[in-house]
């Protein structure tokens, strides 16, 4: 499990909402279920005014993903996803409530292997399918911290051909575990 902090923009311009996520990966990260609450209103300035254009009240969003990795440089991966997502309420981004979700991403381990960071830039949209369709930018960054409860992750899993096996001496009781194993 994943928990983090995001921010939304606009293009590359903030629009000020606060996003809190919370996913799940699995099977290597290949697979991402995320929940997220945009926890301010979404705004964006426009030329000629004190106050901005609300572009989304707070709302809360899930997401299914599939990702693929694209590359692999020490303890940095990279990655791009591509799912569903689904929102509380239509706004000016999007007025359908059912968007499609990609993602681009960099997952790392941090020193000593047991916290897990990922900094994601994502995009739901209906992809013009009703309009108005300018989509919901946010990134987000992530932890996971690596507890030992569901498992061990691959990078810290150890293979048995590295301990030298030994035979039990004959009468052992350990005779027959040592002969089957792997």
């Amino acid at each position: 499990m994943q928990l983090g902090l995001g921010g939304t923009y606009h293009y590359w311009g903030t629009t000020g909402g606060v996003v809190v996520p919370v996913s799940v990966t699995w099977s290597e990260s290949r697979y991402e279920l995320g929940l997220f609450r945009v926890t301010t209103a979404q705004t964006l300035a426009e030329r000629g005014s004190r106050s901005g254009r609300v572009m989304a009240d707070p709302y809360w969003g899930i997401s299914l993903s599939r990702r693929w990795q694209l590359f692999t440089v020490g303890p940095v991966r990279g990655f791009f996803g591509f799912g569903l997502a689904g929102k509380t309420e239509s706004d000016a981004l999007s007025v359908t409530r059912w968007d499609f979700a990609s993602q681009l991403g960099v997952r790392f381990r941090l020193p000593g292997n047991h916290v897990i960071g990922e900094l994601s830039m994502r995009h739901w949209s209906n992809a013009g399918i009703r309009l108005p369709n300018h989509g919901q930018d946010f990134a987000t960054f992530t932890v996971q911290l690596n507890s030992g409860f569901f498992g061990v992750p691959q990078a810290e899993r150890i293979r048995m051909e590295q301990f030298k096996q030994e035979r039990a001496p004959a009468g052992s009781p350990y005779t027959a575990q040592a002969d089957n194993l792997p």
